[in-house]
């Protein structure tokens, strides 16, 4: 009676089991007995308690044809307080779902209806299960010839896997738990096939500062050694290279990843918290990884969005207004084909921007295409269809002024956004992907179409895998055959398609609460004047516009949704690092000054920290009174300066002053363009004026130095020809005594003439 009880009021079944139905409603020879067997309609539909959790970890294949074997492993574990005896696991097969939209439905259903649910194919193939204990799990594998579930036409049909069994407070055997998954049948290649593209995005979080090391290459400075994890073996990033060689899809690559990975190649240096940049050691993991990447684009498409992938939606909505702020998506785009040329040498396609989540409204449109794209990739739960067409259109929608937007599928873009680390729910997620992918192609019109996959930007590994075994189901080509995106902007767009652009009211606001605000553009922007005044002065400009350049796209990067503080940070972290730049070339610090007489020289230093020269500077010196002390012929004076790398450089003003006092002078560098640079330094000048009664003091002064320098003259003369006289008049046989004391007297006035 309870296998009774679970075929009534299911969906049509196929003919064997249908003329089965019937003989037993004949057999029903009374009322009472047909109550036994069918349910009231209410009761039927009520879903039963479930007492035991069912996961389907494993299928294969995930879309069989004729002959095969289809193998479900998954396992059972009894949730209820009670023991459960007498069990077996077992697959149920309904009729094949009508549309995309029952595949939904059917997805989310819970529990088991007696009334909808089919009934168990052939018991010969349960895997019976004597006893589940309380809160024991067990494993199972049910091995079934394809050609024993009864499928008819193609389609897509809803597998059940149940476990059934009694218990004590249950002793008639009844469904404890079930779990539901779809089985895409389509055995032989369709007469029209579907191009499917799907987009492999290469896409990280920022890394790279502004810091540079003074070394001839630069050497750049990353927040943290965080990427080495996602490019080692097993990593995110390693395995988006390592499955998506061997599968037709198209690479879409954030260009600042492959410089950043290639700076790693060349060496690099991390932050540490002590201060001080310490060297990375991940040297040999990019190398192996960006070779890898190298070989795996190989005769592939690859599309190469703007620069460190800037945030579309944010700069649509709360930078544009910022002045400057649009003008970095032209170079963005420039650098994108020349990054990937140059680290992958392939070409690439700098043609699709890439709004977050694909969601759009005008604005987002005209900043994307302002970057020089002529596609805009967005998603079919953005750009909506009415539903009057009764099919999903092609991807590539005309939406005026030369733009396409190439509209993704939401519900195979979304399919594996959840959490796959649980191989039940990974699998549960590829079946339905392809299951979708299948009702697709079947919907009723004869017109070729091409539909696009646009997954979320940064993949975990196990939803990496999980999309790779969806790409990988589909390779056999029954229903779909690979495209490329290029290819899918480009197909015929339907006529009926909707192509009206959404506007601003319907953007998603979960997505709007995640922008970067206003003030972000306007830091950034701070720092982009800061940095045009600073390279006017610098001999190698380079040196600081390209690290500069870059950072300013990576502060506007999409990477930062979700991480306002890391944002802030990073900005804030820019513009400090870039004063700190501009302050090594400066006015020296000068102490107060005393100038005595009408005119005197002034010196005044600028010194040069940074590892180049700096020219087309300007160094003024001003009097706050020029009545008192003048340069020149007026109050204020300027000189070009030019000081070497690494060097101080000491300039001279001639200062003239017409009365005695403290005069305070100012010290300033300016561009040559007039615009102040640096601080200004003040320092006081302490003029004083000689009278002519000073000048009689010094004048007899210095008359008095030289009549005392004419005596002491006179008077070593006298005492050398007294001398001279006495050696003459002494006999030639004078004694040693004599002698030692004649040596004696000249020893003395040797002393006194030194």
């Amino acid at each position: 009676m309870a296998e009774a009880a679970e075929n009534q009021g299911a969906s049509p079944a196929p003919a064997p089991r249908r003329w089965l139905r019937r003989a037993i409603v004949l057999l029903a020879g009374t009322p009472v007995l047909a109550a036994l067997i069918y349910s009231p309609a209410p009761r039927a539909e009520a879903a039963q308690a479930s007492s035991v959790d069912v996961q389907l970890t494993s299928m294969a294949p995930t879309a069989p044809v004729k002959g095969d074997t289809l193998t479900i492993k998954g396992t059972v574990l009894n949730t209820g307080p009670e023991k459960i005896t007498g069990a077996h696991v077992g697959l149920r097969v309904g009729p094949a779902l009508a549309d995309r939209s029952s595949i939904d439905e059917a997805a989310e259903r819970t529990g088991f209806r007696a009334g909808a649910d089919p009934g168990e194919i052939d018991p010969a193939y349960a895997v019976k299960i004597d006893s589940l204990p309380s809160k024991v799990s067990q494993e199972f594998t049910l091995t079934i010839p394809v050609n024993k579930l009864e499928l008819d036409k193609d389609g897509v049909y809803p597998l059940g896997v149940s476990l059934s069994g009694v218990t004590d407070s249950r002793p008639s055997e009844q469904v404890m738990g079930i779990k539901r998954t779809f089985l895409p049948w389509q055995p032989e290649a369709a007469a029209k096939r579907s191009q499917l593209t799907y987009a492999w995005p290469l896409i990280s979080t920022t890394r790279v500062t502004a810091e540079t090391g003074s070394d001839e290459l630069q050497t750049p400075v990353f927040l943290d050694d965080s990427l080495a994890d996602e490019l080692r073996p097993g990593g995110r990033l390693e395995q988006m290279v390592a499955l998506g060689k061997d599968l037709p899809i198209t690479w879409v690559i954030d260009p600042d990843l492959l410089y950043t990975v290639d700076a790693m190649t060349k060496g690099y240096r991390v932050r540490s918290p002590g201060g001080k940049p310490v060297q990375g050691k991940s040297k040999a993991i990019a190398e192996q990884w960006l070779s890898s990447l190298e070989t795996a684009v190989q005769g592939k498409k690859v599309v190469a969005l703007p620069f460190a992938d800037p945030d579309l939606a944010s700069l649509a909505h709360h930078g544009k207004d910022v002045s400057g702020t649009l003008g970095q998506l032209r170079p963005a785009t420039d650098k994108a084909k020349q990054a990937v040329e140059t680290v992958l040498h392939v070409p690439a396609s700098t043609d699709f921007s890439w709004p977050v989540d694909g969601a759009i409204d005008p604005s987002i449109v005209n900043v994307a295409t302002s970057a020089g794209a002529h596609n805009v990739l967005t998603r079919s739960d953005s750009l909506v269809e009415s539903g009057a067409l009764g099919y999903t259109p092609s991807a590539a929608r005309p939406i005026g002024a030369g733009t396409t937007a190439v509209v993704a599928d939401a519900d195979l873009s979304t399919a594996f956004e959840g959490d796959m680390l649980n191989a039940g729910t990974s699998t549960l997620a590829v079946q339905r992907f392809l299951a979708h992918s299948l009702a697709l192609n079947l919907q009723g019109t004869d017109e070729p179409r091409s539909f696009v996959v646009a997954p979320q930007r940064t993949p975990s590994v196990s939803q990496v895998q999980s999309m790779a075994a969806a790409v990988r189901g589909l390779q056999a080509g029954r229903w779909t055959q690979p495209g490329d995106l290029e290819a899918a902007a480009a197909a015929k767009p339907d006529p009926g398609a909707t192509t009206q652009v959404p506007g601003a009211g319907q953007y998603p606001e979960a997505l709007r609460k995640q922008e970067l605000p206003v003030s972000a553009f306007e830091k950034i922007r701070t720092t982009q004047n800061t940095l045009d005044r600073f390279k006017v002065i610098l001999a190698a400009p380079d040196r600081v516009e390209i690290p500069f350049g870059n950072t300013t796209n990576r502060e506007m990067s999409t990477s930062w949704r979700g991480r306002p503080d890391e944002a802030r940070l990073y900005r804030d972290e820019v513009q400090d690092y870039l004063i700190g730049l501009t302050e090594k070339v400066k006015v020296i610090p000068k102490s107060d000054a005393t100038l005595s007489g009408h005119s005197a020289t002034i010196p005044v230093s600028v010194q040069n920290s940074l590892v180049q020269d700096v020219h087309d500077l300007v160094l003024r010196v001003k009097s706050a009174n020029p009545t008192r002390l003048m340069f020149g012929d007026k109050g204020e004076a300027e000189q070009q300066v030019t000081v070497q790398g690494d060097h101080t450089q000491t300039v001279k003003f001639t200062a003239n002053a017409t009365a005695s006092g403290p005069v305070e002078v100012t010290a300033q560098l300016f561009t040559k363009d007039g615009v102040p640079y640096g601080k200004e330094r003040k320092f006081t000048v302490e003029a004083t004026e000689i009278t002519p009664t000073v000048m009689l003091v010094i004048a007899g002064g210095v008359l008095l130095l030289v009549l005392a320098g004419i005596k002491m003259y006179a008077s070593r003369k006298r005492v050398a020809a007294r001398v001279a006289a006495e050696e003459t008049t002494q006999p030639s046989d004078e004694s040693p005594d004599t002698g030692a004391q004649s040596t004696e007297g000249s020893g003395t006035s040797e002393t006194v003439d030194r």
